[in-house]
């Protein structure tokens, strides 16, 4: 039944939010164990991947079966979008801390370790320790295996920023067609950028079991491996993120659910794709070129 457009649609009580919580926790202390060597560990993360998928599946039905049922005013719209905003905003400083600490680890903790500035303490921790970067490898790592180089901006990782920046091109063909009443565009851009996006999460799997098998650059190669995998890593699971929702969207699209004058759903996964977007472009300034 649909809402008047002055009144607010109160969804039922659901379910949803604790199963979230649950599959998070249980994903989340899965990987911990099994990265501390805890074998139970490659069972519970599996199993909470699978809570997961249970509750995009179940939730994304709720949410769109709401929206297909016309209970969604334009009151409820502009607070999707201030929600949308503000998560957005959230994601901004999230990775806003990773890129800070990797300023300060070039700017401030390497040259003070190398005795510059006037926090300067040569041999604080290794005698003659040189200020150089990337530090690939500590003065004292003899207990890890010698990482052979760092990761050049050239090869895959240019290929990935072409692609991901292309997809940014498709999504926007994509939104035109949305914009002309032409679903074949939607449909066809929405294809074309999932396909990109699966390329990029494909080339990122390539290059970390290159990076491993071939350079040993592991997560313990100095202050370099760990800021290298951590910043990439968790743009490469958002990438997954947003590859699920333009999945989603583009079946949805196939299913005609979008008007030119009602189509949040497919905005909102647009922001935030392109925000993916600006964001590894300055992890391929930052990581991989400077």
């Amino acid at each position: 039944m649909s809402v008047s457009q002055d009144s607010y649609f109160i969804p039922e009580p659901s379910k949803w939010p604790a199963i979230g919580a649950s599959g998070v926790f249980c994903t989340f202390i899965g990987l911990i164990l099994w990265i501390n060597g805890v074998n139970v560990g490659s069972y519970i993360m599996p199993f909470g991947l699978l809570i997961i998928l249970f509750l995009f599946h179940g939730w994304f039905k709720d949410v769109i079966k709401e929206s297909m049922d016309d209970n969604y005013n334009g009151t409820v719209s502009t607070s999707f979008r201030q929600g949308m905003l503000w998560f957005i905003t959230s994601e901004v400083f999230f990775f806003v801390s990773f890129f800070g600490s990797l300023f300060y680890l070039r700017t401030i903790t390497l040259p003070y370790l190398g005795g510059e500035g006037h926090l300067a303490a040569t041999g604080m921790l290794w005698d003659n320790f040189t200020n150089t970067w990337p530090l690939i490898n500590l003065p004292d790592d003899s207990n890890y295996s010698q990482a052979k180089e760092a990761m050049g901006p050239m090869g895959l990782p240019l290929w990935n920023t072409i692609i991901l920046l292309t997809s940014g091109v498709t999504l926007t063909w994509a939104h035109w067609g949305l914009k002309k009443d032409n679903n074949n565009q939607l449909v066809i851009g929405l294809l074309l950028t999932v396909i990109l996006g699966i390329v990029f999460l494909s080339l990122q799997a390539y290059e970390y079991g290159h990076a491993y098998s071939e350079m040993n650059l592991t997560l313990n190669s100095g202050v370099y491996g760990s800021t290298f995998y951590l910043l990439t890593g968790f743009h490469g699971m958002h990438v997954t993120l947003g590859t699920i929702m333009l999945i989603v969207i583009m079946f949805r699209s196939m299913k005609k659910h979008f008007t030119e004058e009602k189509h949040f759903a497919f905005e909102a996964v647009a922001w935030y794709w392109h925000f993916v977007d600006v964001v590894w472009l300055g992890l391929y300034i930052f990581v991989y070129w400077l």
